[in-house]
């Protein structure tokens, strides 16, 4: 039973995860951290799940860092670590900066949801700022509420950006963009958002979630979940690429392993026949070796 989180999954196969501290707005603990990268686990592992929708309850998407620290909120070294590591500092003063104790807990999300086999929707109902906003960037899209606010506001808490955002931002509005937004932290409207391409579409309050979920199966309903799946890997491992050659590489070989299993004989079949495809290779029992990039210790 999650503390700070609910995991609904419906028989439309539209997974929807919901921050659930309303009373705090949603404020991002290492609790929250922890049961969302297990939701992530959850949704991965269950091949029913087609798409995972992200919201938060009450009038807030999240407000960001839970502050009830106080002024030790973001020092890892008095407040423990995000699971509770020793310190990284060692007997001669030095710092070690691959210590598990120096790593930030929103990265450890991101990261998680960077590498989630089935596409994530964001659906921003409030106030997303800081780590509430950070968290958003590996989604694959983000649809929010006319009402939401966001703001990248670290530089105003004497901090920097986190959560991977320092590359996710400018990937995805541009640097200037970024570093406006970043510079400044001030806290912005959700038409500025979706002006700098933060945001795909706004919704009334009371349309965004069955706008997302309408969305999502608009995603999912006719295509076959492990190309759904690989696709999301090679899209966004395909960001960070220097050469052309990269991506041919990983496309020679999900061209190779999807060409031999039975969703490409069903996808050819059934255009041909003029009926709807039948996919059923599974994401469990279908993923290629090649692709697991992501449990490789350096990428953790």
């Amino acid at each position: 039973m999650a503390d700070t989180i609910e995991l609904a999954i419906a028989d439309d196969g539209i997974a929807t995860l919901t921050m659930a501290r309303p009373e705090k707005l949603n404020a991002f603990n290492r609790t929250m951290m922890g049961e969302m990268i297990e939701a992530f686990d959850t949704t991965d592992a269950d091949d029913a799940v087609r798409a995972v929708i992200v919201t938060g309850a009450g009038r807030a998407f999240c407000a960001g860092a839970d502050l009830s620290e106080g002024a030790k909120t973001f020092d890892y070294e008095q407040r423990g670590g995000w699971h509770g590591e020793q310190s990284p500092v060692r007997a001669d003063g030095s710092v070690d900066y691959a210590h598990p104790g120096v790593r930030d807990g929103g990265g450890l999300l991101s990261l998680r949801i960077f590498a989630s086999k089935k596409p994530v929707i964001g659906a921003i109902n409030g106030p997303a700022v800081g780590a509430g906003a950070t968290m958003t960037l590996p989604m694959d899209f983000r649809l929010a509420s006319d009402k939401a606010r966001f703001g990248f506001v670290f530089a105003r808490r004497g901090i920097v950006p986190e959560a991977t955002s320092s590359w996710f931002l400018p990937r995805i509005v541009g640097l200037s963009q970024a570093l406006e937004w970043t510079y400044s932290g001030r806290v912005f409207e959700a038409d500025e958002a979706i002006g700098g391409g933060l945001v795909r579409s706004l919704h009334a309050p009371d349309d965004l979630l069955s706008a997302a979920r309408a969305f999502a199966l608009s995603l999912v309903a006719a295509s076959a979940p492990v190309s759904i799946a690989l696709t999301r890997r090679m899209m966004l491992a395909g960001m960070g690429q220097a050469h052309p050659m990269e991506a041919h590489r990983i496309e020679s070989r999900a061209i190779w392993a999807r060409g031999r299993g039975g969703d490409a004989r069903e996808g050819v079949e059934s255009f041909l026949a003029k009926r709807d495809a039948v996919f059923t290779d599974s994401v469990t029992d279908s993923w290629p070796h090649f692709a697991d990039w992501f449990d490789d210790p350096d990428y953790r």
